[in-house]
């Protein structure tokens, strides 16, 4: 944020207002929920189509997830760009995967996270720079848009069981076209102006989003924020990639799109309850009270052996809810102190790789010990580490932002 001024701003073009300019952010976040999950609810039915094991199809994940690693590194040097052009590679990507096989699959799949990288990253820099003041709830409410797209995904796959698979990538591929060409209706100046949205000096002229922070961050604190979002999307994808697949073992006629449907509208409502709670309890301890809430939920699905297929569900919903609120804080966390900073591609990139190298392992897990309740180990690990760590990514913010001259 820039400093405060007591002069007048200079005559000039006024950015659109704050939510008006998100709108595309909104929508293309919706499609990207959907690209984001897809995996989940349709991984049993391509370990069947091409007869692979669970360290095989853990690759899928990883090949998804080292793209949104590329994608998020370079996704801060141009936001609008980035959103543009996320959607237009994701949906190529979506286009491929019918007509190719395993191995090919991969790259089809390197393409899909690569968009996703790059897209994901610039709308949660925008909507938490655009307007300082309501960083948390606005990252919270984009989050909650992509929970949309999460929940739409399994009633897509359902949707399109009767004819093939390959119609719900075709339909995702056309929304993804079509979130790219609304991205052309973001401001270029929405996160370049935010003083002024304030009544403050307009200083910047970039016709790119800046990447100027409002404070440095050292190396420690930047290393611990990577390595927190890193365990995040980690823990994320491992358990909504893997609890259909779960729960179809345990109870063959459980469907996994449905276990998927209960994962993210769970998290969908845990995303809308965070900006209530908010107002009630601090930041600070909603994180810590909803990690506690994710390691009862994962070592009761650990410990659990003869769990019923109900009881997978309930887990499955717990254990969603607890995970709602905590990458939307994290993410709030991190631009309290850091603003639009010019290494929040590297970091939004660590997360990505999080999401790459987590599910793997658990397919790995549970290829070794032949046991996908023991693969869910890792996830839980994860939790427990992200916990650790909140001594300092939930620590009190320093007063970074400039007091009114």
């Amino acid at each position: 944020m820039q400093p405060l001024s007591s002069h007048r701003p200079q005559p000039g073009p006024r950015p659109a207002k704050p939510l008006r300019a998100l709108l595309p952010v909104f929508f293309y976040f919706l499609a990207a929920g959907i690209a984001t999950v897809m995996l989940g609810p349709i991984l049993p039915a391509l370990i069947q189509r091409w007869h692979i094991q669970d360290a095989q199809a853990g690759t899928l994940f990883t090949a998804s997830f080292v793209g949104q690693f590329c994608g998020a590194w370079f996704a801060t040097r141009n936001l609008r760009t980035s959103i543009l052009l996320g959607s237009a590679i994701t949906a190529a990507g979506c286009i491929a995967i019918p007509w190719v096989g395993f191995g090919p699959a991969h790259i089809a799949l390197f393409c899909v996270g690569l968009g996703l990288g790059a897209g994901l990253t610039a709308g949660n820099v925008i909507a938490g720079t655009t307007v300082p003041a309501a960083r948390a709830r606005l990252i919270a409410i984009l989050n909650v848009v992509w929970g949309l797209g999460a929940i739409a995904c399994p009633f897509l796959v359902r949707l399109s069981s009767a004819g093939g698979i390959q119609y719900f990538f075709f339909a995702t591929a056309g929304f993804l076209v079509l979130t790219s060409i609304a991205a052309t209706a973001i401001p270029s100046t929405t996160a370049t102006q935010p003083a002024e949205l304030f009544h403050t000096a307009a200083q910047s002229t970039s016709q790119t989003f800046s990447a100027q922070p409002s404070m440095p961050l050292p190396a420690l604190p930047l290393f611990v924020f990577g390595a927190a979002m890193f365990l995040y999307i980690g823990v994320e994808n491992a358990l909504g990639g893997w609890l259909p697949s779960y729960a179809v073992r345990i109870d063959p006629s459980v469907h996994a799109p449905s276990i998927a449907i209960c994962f993210w509208i769970a998290e969908l409502i845990g995303r809308i309850l965070v900006t209530v709670l908010m107002t009630i309890i601090s930041e600070a301890a909603l994180y810590r009270i909803c990690l506690a809430l994710l390691i009862l939920t994962q070592i009761l699905l650990c410990a659990t052996a003869n769990i019923s297929s109900a009881g997978v569900i309930l887990l499955t919903v717990l254990g969603a809810l607890s995970l709602a609120p905590i990458y939307p804080l994290i993410v709030s966390f991190l631009l309290a102190r850091t603003g639009n900073h010019a290494r929040l591609g590297v970091l939004f990139a660590t997360a990505s790789f999080g999401g790459a190298t987590l599910p793997w392992l658990t397919g790995v897990f549970s290829t070794q010990f032949h046991s996908l309740r023991t693969g869910f180990v890792v996830p839980a690990a994860g939790a427990v580490l992200l916990l650790f760590l909140s001594t300092l990514t939930a620590k009190p913010t320093p007063s970074s932002e400039p007091s009114p001259s």
